[in-house]
């Protein structure tokens, strides 16, 4: 094993693994949210439409969904801390593209970029602290650090860009990951402890080409369709590619003796509950973020800054919580604390289906601030209880598969609910025209602009006196369709709700509560253990698998 030892003790290695997991994650997630208030003024600058915006944030999350369980078997092998550094390279270099773009697709370029350093960001800082902390009770104080620090990008992310916005242009907003990133490598260089999976693992290329076709091509299909018509060739033929490549992936990870993702992590419903709910929350919270930006844009016509304090509500409250739930997590149960976070997040979201143009701060914020405690109750306690659901030498793959499920939500996020949107929006804004009192030569012009460029478009058109009833239009079509999405993301928070409550339970009649799952070959052959370990928090036997 090449390790390289540059703390003094197991508790300076600790603090400084932390201290980089942590820095890590927030070099990963600062883009999220960076980019989402920053929409308005892209596509201002840009001239993009809406479903070109919808790939400004899919062409960050689908790089993450793709090539995270990648990311994982080449920390694996080669080292957790080279893929860690690598990541912060190519978080850097995305964000160098993106700063010097002068169009929208070098956007997406630099955007993909920014997402490939994501993915392999985020397993292998998981993957890191599982090392360096192996008892499961202080390793749930680490990872809720570890959500914390990950909610504090969430949090930073719009005001960071509302400040740039209203002193620079839009493309600014990338200059901070740069240095950040940077700096971080060279410190990771010295304080960093490596760190391989003990048995013989190979990348997986059939698994990482269908995993990869498939993804790509289902968010394609989503977004264009959304964009276009769901029966239109090309989108037709992107979803049949997206099941073809589905299907092969799972035939190649069956077959393969070194699987990318072994499908025998499913069996512990432990990991399979946290997988979901991670895929659903994310989906919802993504496209979430994407709808709100938008909202605060097109309908209040709030500035970029304005915006930021707004989302601030939703993820300073669930950094407020993300800390003490991390101390809590061994005197209540993850089902607990999973459910109910997922309750109180959809409980949020159905109450803001009653927002409209004129609603002020005050009656926004007690929306969104149960929003933010219910995500800060389930971050911690859904990422712990999958990497402890598996054995100590395959935490780096349950947290590679906890976060590529977690980011493929993601990237349908923004592709589903902005699908949702531009449709419900279109077919009622010609109506919403007519009771403005817009008819005729006026309203045919608009629509057509909104059909082309989405409703952003409305806002370039000279339509002199009529342009306030023309944007008040464009408001309440907005509205038409973000109820629609708060709808569907509530019911989905919901159901994970339902799957944390159905799956997420003590197993019986095995003992210490440990769920044995059999499996054959070299990576497949341990126990999947630990899982009552994190779901009741009544501990257990931790693997010493790792060197």
């Amino acid at each position: 094993m090449n390790v390289t030892t540059p703390a003094s003790g197991p508790a300076d290695r600790r603090a400084a693994t932390l201290v980089m997991a942590c820095l890590g994650v927030f070099v990963a997630y600062l883009p999220v949210t960076t980019v989402a208030v920053s929409l308005p003024a892209v596509q201002s600058a840009l001239g993009a439409t809406t479903a070109q915006l919808s790939w400004v944030q899919d062409a960050f999350v689908l790089p993450m969904a793709a090539f995270i369980l990648t990311a994982g078997v080449v920390g694996d092998v080669h080292g957790r801390k080279k893929v860690f550094q690598a990541g912060l390279l190519f978080s850097a270099a995305g964000a160098a593209v993106a700063l010097a773009a002068q169009s929208v697709q070098v956007l997406w370029v630099g955007q993909a970029l920014a997402g490939l350093g994501a993915a392999t960001l985020l397993p292998t800082t998981l993957a890191l602290i599982s090392h360096a902390v192996p008892d499961h009770r202080e390793r749930g104080k680490f990872i809720g650090l570890w959500a914390t620090s990950l909610m504090a990008a969430l949090a930073v992310g719009p005001i960071v860009a509302g400040v740039i916005l209203d002193h620079f242009a839009w493309r600014w907003i990338y200059l901070l990951a740069i240095p950040v990133s940077l700096l971080a490598t060279v410190f990771a260089a010295r304080l960093l402890t490596d760190s391989r999976a003990p048995h013989e693992r190979r990348l997986d290329w059939p698994g990482q080409i269908t995993a990869t076709v498939a993804v790509t091509a289902l968010v394609y299909g989503v977004i264009e369709g959304g964009a276009d018509s769901f029966t239109a060739p090309k989108v037709l033929a992107a979803l049949a590619v997206a099941v073809v490549s589905g299907v092969g992936f799972v035939l190649a990870e069956r077959r393969s003796d070194s699987p990318m993702l072994d499908l025998a992590l499913f069996r512990s419903p432990a990991f399979t509950a946290t997988t979901l709910v991670a895929m659903i929350t994310f989906l919802g919270l993504i496209g979430f973020f994407f709808l709100l930006s938008l909202y605060f844009g097109l309908v209040q016509q709030l500035d970029t800054l304005q915006a930021a304090w707004r989302m601030l509500v939703v993820t300073g409250c669930a950094i407020l919580v993300g800390g003490p739930v991390g101390r809590l997590m061994h005197r209540v149960s993850a089902r607990v604390l999973i459910t109910g976070g997922l309750l109180v997040v959809s409980a949020s979201l159905f109450a803001l289906v009653g927002v409209d143009a004129d609603t002020s701060f005050a009656a926004l914020a007690w929306r969104l601030a149960p929003l933010g405690l219910g995500l800060g109750a389930v971050m911690t306690p859904m990422t712990a209880t999958a990497v402890a659901s598996v054995p100590h030498h395959l935490a780096g793959m349950a947290a590679a598969g906890n976060n590529a499920f977690r980011q493929l939500g993601g990237a349908l996020g923004p592709a589903v609910l902005g699908a949702l949107l531009t449709t419900r929006a279109l077919d009622s804004f010609p109506g919403h025209l007519a009771d403005a009192g817009l008819t005729g030569a006026t309203r045919e012009r608009i629509v057509t602009a909104a059909d082309h460029g989405g409703l952003g478009a409305v806002a370039g058109l000279d339509l002199g006196a009529d342009t306030g009833r023309a944007m008040g239009a464009v408001g309440e079509a907005f509205l038409d369709g973000l109820r629609l999405c708060l709808t569907v993301a509530g019911s989905l928070t919901l159901l994970a709700a339902v799957v944390a409550v159905v799956l997420l339970r003590r197993p019986r009649g095995t003992g210490a509560g440990h769920t044995q799952v059999a499996a054959s070959g070299r990576t497949r052959g341990a126990a999947l253990d630990e899982v009552a370990a994190a779901v009741s928090g009544t501990g257990g036997s931790e693997g010493r698998g790792e060197e």
